[in-house]
């Protein structure tokens, strides 16, 4: 008898994507921004909504025109040059983006390629799009071996590179060398796209640029963003990238009809009119990372250097339980993060003041009573 329902073979008994959602009091496992909007910032939104509602009989703007000349601005002031409406795209999150891309570029006999560690939603979009998935490794500190990708690209001919900057779930951001040495060995090799991922490129340190700046110098870059993080707007999922207009024109023929709504559209254009606001928690973050960062190798944990809203830090492979142990007695004391990336490693949010110090204080309880 056929199975029921009839589902894609590869696709039988795979547990969908998606971190624990526990009812805990600190949650640092999903890297939100621990900072919610102002009540100024709410109102406006509110008021925007509501005026976006008036027209709810009628289809979005399919061009998401308005925003896309806002992110266009906002990017400028981050490491954009000269960007406008015609460079950038939104979609429904970062995932829907990255979709988009491996639809309009990926496909039946074409190849998509990352190092290791890296996202792991990547291989799902590579997968629910009939693309071939190949992956490198990274360097023991979680760098990219520059040598090692050119040499990947030159024998797999990808059309598609993904590479997030800051890399999830490591924190580790590329340097511009690397970009450019990528974009041109990609041409070179397959004529493919270099996407470079910076969905926490706002959290980057000082002196860290971003990909932004290369645009203008190469035709195969895209560069990704996301409004869930340093604008806090995980629940609004906003996702865009900016690149050459001709990119743009090859996902306008997968993406699906209208698929920004005008409530999407009238919450991210009230969210970037208080983008001033929404960052200016970024530099506090920033601190707090640093000081985690700083606190766990002080401990005497390997902690991978972060621009990114988290800490990656281990290595519990020898801790009896392993990595899972010391999850499990966090959470028993109220305080969950992510179980991702290598054995043997640990993935924390970064949150309030206050949260990380409970997560401090129930990780030196569970190592002290494993002592």
């Amino acid at each position: 008898m056929t199975a029921f329902p009839p589902i894609r073979p590869e696709l039988a008994g795979i547990e969908p994507y998606g971190a624990p959602q526990l009812d805990v009091p600190v949650q640092l496992n999903v890297n939100e921004n621990p900072y919610g909007p102002s009540e100024a910032c709410l109102d406006d939104i509110a008021a925007s909504v509501r005026e976006a509602a008036r027209d709810l009989n009628r289809y979005p703007d399919r061009e998401f025109t308005a925003l896309r000349e806002g992110l266009a601005a906002y990017l400028n002031t981050d490491g954009g040059q000269g960007l406008e409406a015609r460079h950038i795209w939104a979609a429904n999150g970062s995932n829907e983006v990255m979709l988009q891309l491996l639809q309009a570029f990926g496909g039946p006999g074409r190849t998509a390629l990352s190092f290791a560690p890296t996202y792991s939603m990547y291989p799902e979009y590579a997968r629910d799009t009939h693309t071939t998935w190949v992956q490198g490794k990274r360097l023991e500190d979680f760098g990219l071996d520059l040598d090692h990708a050119r040499e990947l690209i030159a024998e797999v001919r990808p059309h598609v590179v993904l590479l997030p900057s800051p890399n999830n779930p490591t924190g580790t951001a590329l340097p511009p060398e690397v970009v450019g040495v990528l974009c041109e060995a990609l041409d070179a090799a397959s004529g493919g796209l270099l996407v470079v991922d910076e969905a926490y490129g706002e959290f980057r340190r000082e002196g860290t640029p971003s990909a932004l700046e290369l645009l203008p110098t190469y035709r195969n870059l895209v560069v990704s963003r996301t409004m869930s993080k340093a604008f806090a707007g995980a629940g609004l999922r906003l996702g865009y990238l900016a690149a050459d207009p001709a990119i743009l024109d090859a996902i306008r023929v997968v993406r699906l009809p209208y698929h920004l709504s005008m409530v999407t559209q009238a919450t991210a254009l009230a969210a970037l009119r208080h983008a001033d606001e929404l960052l200016g928690k970024v530099d506090e973050l920033r601190k707090e990372r640093d000081e985690t960062v700083g606190w766990l190798r002080e401990q005497g944990f390997q902690v991978a250097d972060s621009d990114a809203n988290f800490a990656f830090f281990g290595s519990f492979t020898e801790f009896p339980g392993g990595r899972h142990a010391v999850w499990q007695g966090l959470l028993d004391r109220g305080v969950l993060i992510r179980e991702t990336g290598p054995d043997g490693w640990l993935r924390v949010s970064i949150g309030t003041a206050d949260e990380m110090n409970a997560f401090k204080n129930a990780l030196t309880q569970v190592m002290e009573e494993s002592a």
